[in-house]
């Protein structure tokens, strides 16, 4: 939905990619390396295209908190998470043709101080077995937010998307508000920096 509201054709193709890292990789260099790997894997067969492959952590404490196994999984990331500040980082990998490009962004988020109740109703409602950290920043944030920064909300203007933010949400009365603040990139936390895919595709887009 990012990439079409931007102004990219494209069609996804799921890489299969190994997604395991070294233990003793720092996990600021995890993402980097997973974006690039998912892009190589496919490239191999679609070597005529320009491949966009991206890869988002959640790093509290200095550990990476991947996806969830399963529920408990779950509520146990969202329980270390309330509360407190995490970074988020978001890698992104263009391979094609005379093309190898990488760059990634980073945010921060701050939780509020969640009850049970509120975590075990997110996880029970939205199922985020597939998201990094266990939320999607789209799924939580409270009504009235203004979740960008001033860099997106001025290359979002510059495109006439300033509607992007709303649409990218939940609509307020189906989300859990479990987000207190954002710093950095909204867009970011939600898996892929919208400005700077923008800025770095644009060459190649014909």
């Amino acid at each position: 939905m990012l990439l079409r509201q931007i102004g990219f054709l494209f069609a996804v193709i799921p890489s299969h990619a190994d997604e395991s890292f070294p233990d003793n990789m720092h996990p600021s260099l995890v993402p980097a390396l997973l974006a690039k790997r998912k892009a190589e894997a496919v490239y191999v067969d679609h070597q005529d295209s320009i491949i966009l492959a991206s890869d988002t952590i959640v790093i509290l404490n200095g550990v990476i908190l991947n996806k969830p196994a399963d529920r408990d999984d779950a509520i146990r990331m969202l329980k270390m998470l309330s509360g407190v500040t995490h970074t988020v980082i978001t890698a992104v990998h263009l391979k094609g043709p005379g093309i190898s490009n990488k760059f990634e962004d980073i945010s921060s988020v701050t939780f509020r101080k969640l009850s049970e109740k509120t975590i075990s109703k997110y996880v029970d409602e939205f199922q985020p077995f597939d998201k990094a950290g266990a939320y999607g920043a789209q799924e939580c944030l409270p009504p009235g937010i203004n979740p960008c920064s001033e860099e997106e909300m001025q290359f979002l203007d510059s495109i006439g998307k300033a509607s992007l933010v709303e649409r990218s949400l939940n609509s307020p009365e189906s989300r859990v508000e479990v987000i207190d603040a954002i710093s950095g990139s909204f867009f970011t936390v939600m898996g892929l920096p919208v400005h700077l895919v923008h800025r770095h595709l644009t060459p190649f887009h014909a």
